[in-house]
């Protein structure tokens, strides 16, 4: 049983205490000694403070097993994480088989999976789905579209998948919700969009205006000492022929003085050797056409032969309606 406790952040459940050689005696004394507390019905906790996040999970996990924590607490498992909050994080989401109807107490919530046996790591601890399985039902029941860019691209720029294995993972769940939207978000994390904002330039800027192809999370050294690389910065977009850098900077991870300050840093270097960079958020992205004649505008400046396409009856590419 004490083995039990310490694996499992000090939660511990009836069956468990019966396998262990214990009794419903051992389990009233404890509660009126105040060493144990039920978090729910046949699962204790060894305190009686507050619960932790890992003990909530596992009362959880004990309460309906076999089960596996499933949305943020599976991808959390996995070490990662994913931004813009896509789930409550005050429930702990659950998995079990489809064969299964359990009740939720307040704060769990759970789904019935198709192939649980197969998505699920049971012997993981805590047992949790499988992190592609994982990662595309968190996705497809994102609030907006941009929330399931999100949970897939933080999934991939993780490192702990890709998009080519979330695609195969993809492949077999026919009946998935927004199945359509995330096979095409995965494709476009692939190229190497990895935020929503990022995706929308992709799609809305770049391909429905037929601007060149830019090269997606370039990284590239921008101090040497003495032969030996000492900064290295990713550029977000590069137009390598016409020496062109987009950067999409969006609301997360640019908001502080420091990261602006490395912004502007970055631009002074891209100058320095020969780049032009375009700095654009939100606001101009939203503004697709508009910022398509203006990116347009710049790569024709600097050797670009073509020139935006329209991309629809209302579309700003005419230069009289840039301003």
């Amino acid at each position: 049983m004490q083995r039990h406790l310490r694996r499992q952040s000090g939660v511990v459940s009836r069956q468990q205490v019966l396998a262990a050689g214990g009794d419903d005696d051992l389990i009233g004394r404890s509660i009126r000694r105040r060493e144990w507390a039920r978090v729910h019905e046949g699962v204790y906790v060894d305190h009686t403070g507050p619960t932790t996040r890992a003990q909530r999970e596992w009362a959880a996990v004990l309460l309906h097993a076999p089960a596996a924590l499933a949305g943020v607490a599976a991808l959390r498992a996995h070490r990662v994480e994913v931004g813009g909050r896509p789930d409550r994080r005050d429930v702990v989401e659950l998995a079990v088989d489809r064969s299964r109807r359990v009740d939720d107490p307040p704060g769990v919530r759970t789904m019935q999976l198709r192939r649980f046996a197969e998505h699920a790591q049971l012997g993981a601890s805590p047992p949790r789905l499988r992190l592609e399985p994982a990662a595309l039902l968190l996705a497809s029941r994102a609030a907006t579209e941009d929330a399931a860019v999100a949970v897939l691209a933080d999934t991939v720029r993780s490192g702990r998948t890709t998009s080519t294995r979330l695609g195969g993972e993809l492949d077999r769940f026919p009946r998935l919700p927004r199945r359509a939207l995330l096979g095409a978000v995965l494709l476009d994390v692939g190229a190497g969009a990895e935020s929503p904002l990022e995706r929308r330039y992709l799609r809305d800027v770049e391909r429905a205006h037929r601007l060149p192809v830019g090269e997606r999370q370039v990284t590239e050294a921008t101090r040497v000492v003495d032969g030996e690389v000492i900064r290295v910065v990713r550029r977000d977009v590069r137009y390598r022929a016409q020496a062109t850098l987009v950067e999409l900077d969006g609301v997360l991870g640019h908001a502080a003085a420091l990261d602006r300050w490395s912004d502007l840093d970055r631009d002074l270097v891209a100058a320095l050797h020969g780049s032009v960079t375009l700095r654009a958020g939100w606001q101009q992205v939203l503004a697709a056409c508009r910022l398509a004649v203006i990116v347009g505008q710049v790569l024709g400046l600097r050797g670009w032969s073509g020139s935006p396409a329209t991309c629809g009856p209302d579309c700003a590419v005419r230069p009289a309606r840039i301003a």
